[in-house]
């Protein structure tokens, strides 16, 4: 099993056995590409999922520092805090495979904090809008926590 990330498209697909089993729509980063700590892009080539954190939480769990702050979000919420970058649900925290590329030094995408994680309802998928991670509705990212596993492969393409 392994997931791929087109940026292009703004989709990831769940492959296995060679076939993609499902695909869902994506944001990835407003600012494009790149690795570079600070950048607020999204790193491209080969990652793993190196940590599953919000198992058992409900749908729109607010997650700060990778916690739950025992907030669900709700478009109250939403408007009291307008410039959080809203992190829900659940989060796979993605780790680079490729040294200088995305892996150690200032290309370090686990440094980095690139999660593939649940976003608010008002966020559009399908274009890119993110700080850098990788978005799903908070129904997509729950069903696919429930099918990955640390270690599963991740390829982020344009």
């Amino acid at each position: 099993m392994r997931l791929e990330i087109d940026l292009g498209a703004q989709r990831l697909r769940l492959i296995e056995r060679g076939r993609c089993v499902v695909a869902y729509p994506v944001s990835t980063a407003a600012n494009g590409a790149g690795e570079i700590n600070g950048s607020g892009m999204t790193p491209r080539g080969l990652h793993v999922v190196r940590a599953k954190i919000g198992g058992g939480l409900p749908s729109g769990a607010v997650l700060r520092a990778r916690r739950w702050t025992g907030e669900v979000w709700t478009p109250e919420l939403h408007a009291r805090y307008p410039g959080r970058d809203w992190i829900l649900s659940r989060i796979l925290w993605l780790s680079g495979l490729e040294r200088g590329r995305n892996r150690l030094g200032c290309v370090d995408t686990f440094r980095r904090y690139i999660y593939l994680h649940g976003t608010p309802y008002s966020q559009v998928l399908g274009t890119p809008g993110s700080k850098g991670c990788v978005r799903m509705s908070n129904e997509d990212i729950i069903e696919l926590y429930e099918r990955v596993e640390p270690g599963t492969q991740v390829d982020i393409h344009e």
